[in-house]
């Protein structure tokens, strides 16, 4: 079971099971195979508590920033809805998961 960080409310982490683990290995394998959706698809699980996932607005809106990134448009509008139910705080710490994230994909792009 993997712990995400929340920013603020409750004991400070969100509980991911199992499934989340799965979901997340899933799409990143179809994104590997070109399918830039799958990342959408990991914004709209995590925004909407689906597919065995907890609720994470900061997952969510890494994702859907990594998805708009990417070029996929419906994306961004979704990061802007999940924007305007965050703080200025989780929005910086989604915002920094997505730079890192982006960092370490183009350093293993490089590498293979």
């Amino acid at each position: 079971m993997s712990n995400l960080v929340s920013i603020e409310g409750g004991s400070g982490r969100i509980p991911q099971g199992p499934e989340a683990d799965a979901l997340v290995a899933e799409c990143l394998g179809k994104f590997a195979s070109g399918a830039v959706a799958a990342l959408y698809d990991l914004g709209v699980a995590f925004s909407t508590a689906s597919h065995g996932v907890a609720c994470d607005l900061v997952e969510a809106h890494k994702w859907f920033n990594i998805a708009a990134a990417r070029g996929h448009e419906e994306a961004a509008w979704c990061r802007a809805d999940v924007a305007e139910e965050m703080t200025a705080r989780e929005i910086a710490e989604a915002q920094r998961r997505a730079r890192e994230w982006l960092r370490c994909d183009a350093a293993e792009r490089r590498a293979a």
